[in-house]
Formats: C-alpha cells, structure tokens, sequence
C-alpha cells in the first residue's frame, strides 16, 4: 500500500514536470530539424503561466466545466495506472476523459471547435481497438489485467508481443496529436483548422488542457513500458530507455510526414489493428486452444 501511495503521489507531482519538459524537448527539436533556433526548453511552462494570468474569457459556463472534468479523469486515469490496477478500467477512464475534451469543444458555436471534436471522435474510433488488443494480449500473456502483475511478470512481453507494440506505436502517434494523425487540434497555426476543438478555448482552460496533455502523455509511454518490464531493474532500465526514443521517433515523424486525411487514419489505423493486433492474438492463442483440446482429449 505504502509503495503504491508513493507511486501515485510522485505521478501527480513529477508528471507534469516531466510531460512539459518532453515538450519542451519536443519544440528544439522541432526547430532544429527545421532550421531554427527554437524555444527554450521550460518555454512550455511559460506558456502555460501565461495563460494561467489571462483574462477569464469563455464561450459558455458549462465549457470550463468539461475542460476541468477532462483533466480529471486524465489525473484519475495515470493514478491508476500508477497503481497498477486494471487495465480496462484504465482504457475506459481514458475514453470517458476524452469523451468530456469533445463536449467542451460541442458546448461552443465554432464550426472549427465542432469539426474538431468530429474528427477527435474519429480518432478515438481509430486507436481505441488497438489500445483494447494491447489489454488482451497482456492478459493473455500474463494472465492478468492487473497492471502491477503485468510489471511482475519474470518475462519481458516485447518478443511474444512484437505486433501488438508495433500496433501500439503507430496509434501512439493519434494520441500524441503528432502528423501525419493531428487532425483535431491542430499545434500548428497555418493548418485549416485554426487551432480545432481548443479554437474556442482560452486563458486558464487552455492551460488545463496542456497540463492535462502532460499527464496523458506520461502514462502513454507507461504502457509501452509494461513491453520490458520484468521484475528487474534492468527490465526497468530498458524500458525507459526505449520510452524515450519511442518519444523522439514520434517527433521526427511528425517533423517528416504531412498530416493525412481522418479517412486514412481511421482505415491505415484498422489495418494495422487487423494485420498486427489480432495476428499477434491468434499467436498467443493458438497454444491456449491446444493444450485446452489435448487436456480435453486426455
């Protein structure tokens, strides 16, 4: 319990100090790839103080509300996580913290703050059967859902699992909002879409939504933590270190492809889900099937 209440407690704290300086990471090296000098590195706590001081200006009362809620149910999701509870109930606080981002942005008048929460939920129809394989294929390989046994486990799940962290990587990129996939809030000012479901947020809401970005972010690279952890500290080790080059990679391809349509995201993101995830299922499952048949005919 004592470990736990540490775990949570140093996730609320150090996430997103940890998540804004990804970030800031995110921008030099952006910049650099692009020829430019670029921001300092803390430039995105700045930000977010600056907006912290703003003037309070909303379209509606009730948006600020959502935005809170979704800041929430992110906070609530990483402590779970953290605590190493069930990996559904994870994956559904993660939906629900989503679900509350899309009616903020319905609560305006915006038809850029519409368009974008339409095509946030069908980025959500894009990622969402991954993330749900990459639960299963946990639990068929642990026998758990139960995150703390699936850091237990004495085996790394990255071979047995190979396509299912694939999977899971090309999804990442959805929610990551990085190109070719950042189709519902744009972070960059010459795109269609303004700034998508956040055009109509501003001042301390938009900064809750940054924060909240900080938090998701870390708790998304935990999971592709679960692929090497082991019980070990050098399971521990290598999983960090490939937590932060799964980050990096995910900024070079943002830096190199130009965003796609939401029709190739949803169909590029089912394919992959199909050809990786449920093959990477069958795999597994194949000797579930046969010892079950062997012990029945025995």
């Amino acid at each position: 319990m004592v470990k736990i209440i540490v775990l949570v407690a140093a996730y609320l704290i150090f996430a997103p100090i940890v998540g804004g300086l990804l970030a800031g990471i995110d921008r030099v090296i952006t910049a650099r790839m692009q020829g430019r000098v670029g921001p300092p590195v803390i430039q995105p706590f700045y930000d977010v103080f600056k907006l912290m001081e703003k003037e309070a200006v909303t379209v509606n009362k009730t948006q600020d509300f959502y935005v809170m809620c979704f800041l929430i149910f992110i906070v609530i999701t990483g402590c779970l996580f953290f605590a190493g509870q069930n990996l559904l109930l994870i994956i559904f606080s993660l939906t629900l913290a989503s679900v509350f981002l899309v009616i903020a942005a319905y609560s305006s008048n915006s038809p850029y703050s519409q368009i974008g929460a339409e095509r946030e939920l069908l980025q959500a129809m894009a990622y969402e059967p991954m993330v749900l394989i990459t639960a299963v294929a946990f639990f068929l390989y642990t026998g758990s859902f139960e995150v703390s046994a699936i850091l237990a486990y004495e085996k790394m799940a990255i071979l047995p699992l190979l396509g299912i962290f694939l999977g899971y990587l090309f999804i990442l990129t959805i929610k990551f909002r990085k190109s070719p996939f950042d189709l519902s809030m744009s972070h960059h000012g010459h795109q269609e879409l303004v700034k998508g479901l956040t055009t109509e947020i501003s001042g301390k809401s938009l900064a809750l939504i940054e924060i909240a970005h900080w938090y998701e972010n870390i708790f998304l690279l935990g999971f592709i933590f679960l692929f090497f952890a082991n019980g070990t500290q050098t399971g521990i080790i290598v999983g960090v270190i490939v937590c932060l080059a799964a980050y990096f990679l995910e900024i070079f391809i943002d830096n190199n492809f130009a965003r796609m349509k939401w029709q190739f995201a949803l169909n590029s993101s089912w394919v992959v889900a199909a050809a990786l995830g449920f093959a990477n299922l069958a795999v597994l499952y194949v000797p579930v099937i046969l010892s079950t048949m062997i012990g029945i005919t025995g």
